[in-house]
């Protein structure tokens, strides 16, 4: 008893020195803000210091929140380990914060609020920080329940909030913030609806056939060029908008120029690596690897081009606002402020990013690399279609319900498996076990068409049990027996609590904030 109680006293030293490293991390990043902004020619402003540490506050948060849905099933699927992922991710993400954050950014996220309606320069900082603030300090709760939401919900919540409390009610755009609300639907349901099919697609097409790797052979070359051609154009569509503006039909012939390179290059590392690898699952899981690797480099690449305005457009807008005295619906990305963004995102994934990266890649459901390459897959397909249908959506929301798509499906599959089965033995009623594990076994090996004539001949054999002593509603009940639960419901029950309530809550909390500030700036 002494000895377990010394371990566990060791263990709990040991997290408290890692949460303390965490932390002052966390404050040498903030007091280097300050002292870059202090250290500048000219007279500092005391509202800018502190929105620019709200805004790398935000920017750690995003760092430990978001970036967990792109590098998460990755390391769910052992494709990436989790120090493997961190470095990949935090590399690409402070690339695409730098390369193509943009050079300007609307000072009021999604068109929340009419700017024009605010025509006091200081009522308009107070809004922003308390809108910063809310949003940052939503994501740090969330990240320590464990629940991915949306930083563009949470700073949108925050604008709308403060807005609200400081033009009232008639300042909000409530257009936009229906389309917000249905995208809480829309994203999870398409996300999880495609990356369903694809796995759907690759059981059937591969891993429910006799041969696995003659199947992978034709299929995986197709299947990778599909994402070839999806991340490139979403790629193009999303990551480099801020610097090469094209339109979806550019953007999907540059992908599909990429596809076609890419199936011709997979066709022939097929052909050399095929020999080695086993005729199972695991050999073809091993050639989802590297395109896992890819996706997650390009996810972050692209979210760190879009996401850092959620950490540095309202550190920007005040900036504008500081500097040239007026409230404008576009305002300039200094260098400082993109970088401040860059390194608070790359930061906070390092110091508390595991934690998320954890629940979206095994907290949730089981992920191999098939499953994980579906997630990936329906990540980037979704957005294109919802950008071509002028859908609102969430990538936090469409990578997590892509999860949970695959979950369930794994589900159906598993308990329409097991009344299979069940049938195969009933009809072997009373015969020698050893014919029905002979049978059983032939079942197991067949491949998927097969697999449907066995069962179409059975029900249309003469020999169907009749004397079973179980009615029909016993029979009916059974089908329950085979239903495994496969995804968790206690991390489905939470997920999407948190995604139903960061809008109200962060705007609840940024109107308080915002009367707070302003309480306190008051002469």
């Amino acid at each position: 008893m002494d000895f377990e109680r010394f371990v566990m006293t060791g263990r709990s030293g040991e997290s408290s020195r890692k949460e303390m490293v965490r932390v002052g991390a966390v404050l040498l990043f903030l007091v280097g803000i300050v002292m870059f902004l202090t250290s500048r020619a000219g007279q500092v402003h005391f509202s800018l210091v502190v929105a620019a540490m709200i805004g790398g506050y935000m920017a750690l948060n995003i760092g430990a929140n978001d970036v967990a849905n792109n590098v998460g099933p990755a390391v769910g699927s052992r494709a990436l380990t989790m120090g493997g992922a961190i470095l990949v991710a935090a590399i690409f993400e402070m690339a695409g914060a730098l390369v193509a954050g943009g050079d300007v950014v609307g000072t009021i996220k999604s068109g929340i609020i009419n700017p024009a309606s605010i025509v006091d320069k200081e009522v308009f900082i107070w809004l922003m920080t308390a809108a910063l603030l809310a949003g940052a300090l939503w994501l740090n709760i969330a990240t320590a329940s464990g629940a991915p939401v949306s930083t563009t919900h949470s700073i949108v919540g925050g604008v709308l909030g403060a807005g609200i409390a400081a033009g009232g009610w008639d300042i909000a755009n409530w257009g936009e913030l229906s389309k917000i609300a249905a995208s809480w639907v829309i994203s999870p349901v398409l996300g999880g609806v495609i990356a369903a099919a694809f796995l759907y697609l690759i059981k059937r097409t591969i891993t429910y056939q006799a041969d696995m790797l003659a199947a992978a052979r034709r299929w995986v070359p197709v299947l990778q060029a599909v994402m070839a051609w999806a991340f490139t154009t979403y790629l193009i569509m999303k990551g480099l908008r801020q610097i090469w503006r094209v339109d979806f039909q550019v953007a999907a012939l540059v992908g599909l120029a990429f596809a076609a390179l890419t199936y011709l290059v997979m066709r022939l590392r097929l052909a050399a690596v095929a020999p080695s690898l086993s005729n199972d699952k695991s050999g073809v899981n091993s050639l989802f690897v590297l395109p896992l690797i890819f996706s997650a480099a390009l996810l972050s690449f692209a979210h760190g081009a879009n996401d850092v305005a959620n950490a540095v457009g309202p550190l920007a807008a005040i900036n504008e606002a500081v500097t040239q005295g007026a409230v404008a619906a576009k305002a300039a990305i200094p260098v400082w402020v993109l970088m401040i963004g860059a390194i608070g995102i790359a930061l906070g994934l390092a110091l508390y990013g595991p934690k998320l990266i954890k629940t979206v890649g095994s907290g949730i459901t089981e992920l191999d690399q098939m499953r994980a390459f579906c997630i990936s897959m329906a990540a980037a397909i979704t957005v294109i279609i919802a950008s071509q249908l002028g859908l609102p959506v969430s990538s936090t929301h469409i990578a997590v319900g892509a999860v949970f798509g695959v979950g369930f499906l794994r589900e159906y599959i598993k308990s329409h498996y097991g009344q299979m089965i069940y049938a195969i033995e009933e009809h072997h009623a009373g015969h020698d076990q050893e014919v029905v594990e002979a049978y059983l076994s032939k079942f197991h090996k067949a491949g998927f068409d097969e697999k449907g004539h066995m069962l179409a001949e059975l029900k249309a054999s003469k020999q169907a049990v009749v004397d079973s002593h179980l009615t029909k509603k016993e029979r009916k009940s059974l089908k329950g027996v085979y239903r495994k639960e496969l995804v968790k419901r206690s991390a489905l029950a939470r997920i999407v609590a948190a995604w139903l309530i960061t809008v109200p809550i962060s705007a609840a909390m940024a109107a308080m904030l915002f009367f707070m500030i302003r309480g306190m700036m008051l002469p």
